[in-house]
């Protein structure tokens, strides 16, 4: 079979600037090569990468793109560059597989292959445009439920398939677990809900003044962040509240990203985005290695995260949510053994998310197809 993977403008592959969905997809690609695919990557040119090359037996076609735009319209604007520049190098397929907003409307099926629309965020109207779809895919019941109510007719061609989660990496040096460690991995943004985090760490110095709490990832609006004003924001809040908190910034080496999900005891995802999240890779990551995980109340987090001995949810639309979200994580700290059990359970949880698991439900999906859709 030959598969094409269309990902968006503003993020390379290999994911040296981050991208959860650009992670996923170049480990999808790689085991869909491994089983005898002929795969080919297009993403941006950039960062030094080559024009062309070929890893893990995924040949990679690069073209530019641009950074991040703060407006939406201009996002809107470079997108629709970059993915006429995408399709006048795209190859005939089996399949497409693209995540961007106009290739469904901008490439041909008949020319191009079936297309499979993956959607990693909530439809805001969208998907009534994308009739040339042969599946529009998504990673979470709520989502699927979202796109089928916003385009009844779509719903023969919706489907769910989860995220995997890639291949861990070891952590850069020998890592001590910190039983005070509380972490959130993800961009910095207000959506994320890192102000009720910051008041929760407040919080703290009074219940559990051994609590630190340290936020990795980039607020920079080229990498997705809230921007400057926004880290500052955080900053403050922190210092008026006397909070414990550390920002470290974008941590794109995946080593040292390892090495601070295994020095953690709990992991914290507080998100706000109802209509944002569709099924966030890193707090499966967090379980991966063995850290239980505290989320907000989202629908989103019910197919991959659930709840059990290895996670909590707090209400984070309560008046006293803060509290709440500290009560979650101390309650996982309780005590030494009961973590012990969680932690266990939340590596031996994460194994229904292989890679090679996933990427067999897609070439079942992809075999499914019809030749040409109309």
């Amino acid at each position: 079979m030959k598969i094409s993977i269309v990902q968006g403008a503003f993020l390379p592959v290999p994911a040296r600037r981050g991208g959860a969905v650009e992670k996923i997809w170049f480990a999808l690609g790689q085991e869909f090569a491994r089983r005898g695919h002929a795969v080919t990557h297009y993403s941006r040119l950039c960062d030094g990468l080559p024009e062309t090359e070929t890893l893990g037996g995924v040949r990679h076609v690069r073209v530019p793109g641009a950074d991040t735009p703060r407006s939406l319209i201009a996002l809107k604007w470079q997108d629709l560059l970059y993915t006429r520049r995408v399709a006048a190098r795209l190859e005939p397929a089996d399949v497409v597989v693209t995540n961007t907003f106009w290739a469904p409307l901008l490439f041909s099926p008949r020319r191009d292959g079936p297309l499979w629309v993956h959607v990693q965020r909530y439809p805001k109207g969208q998907m009534l445009l994308y009739h040339q779809a042969a599946r529009l895919q998504t990673v979470s019941t709520v989502i699927a439920d979202a796109i089928v109510h916003q385009a009844p007719s779509a719903l023969p061609r919706v489907c769910v398939i989860r995220n995997p989660l890639p291949s861990l990496v070891a952590p850069a040096g020998a890592v001590a677990r910190d039983p005070n460690l509380v972490l959130f991995v993800g961009r910095i943004h207000p959506e994320k809900g890192l102000e009720l985090l910051v008041q929760a760490a407040g919080l703290a110095r009074g219940s559990a003044p051994a609590l630190r709490f340290r936020l990795v990832g980039p607020s920079e609006v080229r990498f997705g962040g809230g921007g400057p004003a926004f880290q500052r924001k955080l900053a403050a809040l922190a210092a008026r509240h006397g909070a414990q908190v550390e920002f470290t910034g974008p941590v794109f080496d995946e080593s040292i990203l390892a090495a601070h999900f295994a020095a953690a005891s709990v992991f914290v995802y507080p998100s706000l985005a109802a209509k944002g999240e569709a099924s966030p890779v890193a707090p499966l990551e967090a379980l991966a290695r063995g850290c239980p995980v505290v989320t907000s109340d989202l629908a989103c987090f019910d197919d991959t995260i659930g709840t059990g001995a290895f996670a909590r949810r707090f209400a984070h639309t309560a008046p006293d949510a803060a509290g709440r979200l500290l009560a979650a994580i101390t309650a996982l700290l309780a005590n030494a053994p009961a973590w012990e059990a969680a932690s266990a359970a939340a590596a031996w949880h994460t194994r229904q998310f292989s890679v090679e698991r996933i990427a067999a439900e897609y070439l079942a999906g992809f075999a499914a197809l019809p030749a040409n859709i109309a």
